[in-house]
């Protein structure tokens, strides 16, 4: 099928892509979810950084009355083989492309450790050692929608299938998002404050406010319940800053539409990322509530990344 439109995806995108000489270039699936009643959300991310060696393994199952599940391996041995497959570390995980740009599975189980809350990420607690367990398939629910500027493609989805914690299963009938990207990926460069949400009249969106000091970037889409793509033509976000940095609470404006957002995180899954060469990034990412200022309301995830030196006292 021929690509008509600038926000197009190839399908054959779906796959691993070859590797430029870059350092920090990385290639990454990214998939979330939210359960329905909002009682349990959670994160999926296998990062593959092959000219380092390392694939990067971040998964989180959190909710508001619930401790948050981290599942975190930044040292898992690069892929060799076509597919996404973790099986070290006992990390057994693999991610398969159903369908392209229509079906994505997870399936598999990786130790974890249970946070009574998230700031003990932050503070180094160690957590209670437990395991968590995932089979959740991920159907496109509306446009894939790639960037203009950027080898990455974001596709709203909807999520089915259950995922264990210890002894504990859940099933998963909910909403989100994946993305895919490919390039240098420096997270200790600048910040940014991502977000995607389903609110209840159907309607999908994605925003992406990059802070390059001196050159901001906003990126995005509104998918209304009708059909059709609005790419975002602006977008202002501010966010009010609660304990070790994680917001309280975030506005935005995203046109067109004038669409005005409240949005409040009611479960972190936050990371740590430190370089080789020492710098430090927080990474706050939240299940949230969406709430517009026409009525409309919704559930999705809210992310920002604070380099150290990007942030208040640095």
């Amino acid at each position: 099928m021929p690509l008509t439109r600038p926000y197009d995806v190839d399908p054959a995108d779906e796959q691993l892509h070859r590797p430029d000489n870059e350092t920090l270039w990385n290639e990454s699936y990214y998939l979330d979810f939210v359960t329905g009643d909002g009682a349990l959300a959670g994160y999926v991310r296998i990062g593959l950084y092959p000219n380092l060696g390392v694939t990067w393994w971040t998964t989180m199952v959190v909710g508001p009355d619930r401790p948050v599940t981290a599942s975190v391996a930044y040292d898992l041995p690069a892929g060799s083989g076509p597919g996404l497959v973790l099986d070290s570390k006992g990390v057994a995980v693999s991610g398969e492309i159903v369908r392209p740009l229509e079906t994505m599975r997870v399936h598999g189980s990786a130790p974890a450790v249970d946070h009574a809350g998230p700031t003990g990420v932050y503070q180094g607690d160690p957590g209670r050692p437990t395991t968590v367990g995932l089979d959740l398939t991920w159907t496109t629910d509306g446009v894939p929608y790639h960037y203009d500027v950027t080898t990455r493609y974001e596709i709203p989805c909807l999520v089915n299938g259950e995922v264990t914690v210890g002894g504990s299963r859940f099933e998963v009938v909910g909403q989100g998002q994946r993305d895919h990207s490919w390039g240098v990926r420096d997270w200790w460069a600048f910040g940014w404050c991502w977000a995607a949400a389903r609110l209840d009249d159907g309607t999908r969106l994605h925003v992406a406010d990059i802070r390059i000091p001196g050159s901001p970037l906003a990126f995005g889409y509104i998918q209304p319940p009708g059909g059709g793509v609005l790419p975002v033509s602006s977008l202002s976000v501010s966010e009010e800053l609660g304990d070790e940095g994680m917001p309280r609470s975030a506005r935005m404006l995203v046109e067109p539409g004038g669409i005005e957002l409240d949005i409040r995180p009611v479960a972190f899954g936050p990371l740590v990322l430190t370089a080789d060469d020492g710098r430090v990034s927080r990474f706050p990412r939240a299940a949230a509530t969406f709430a517009a200022a026409d009525g409309r309301t919704g559930t999705g995830w809210i992310e920002w990344n604070q380099p150290e030196h990007a942030m208040p006292g640095h």
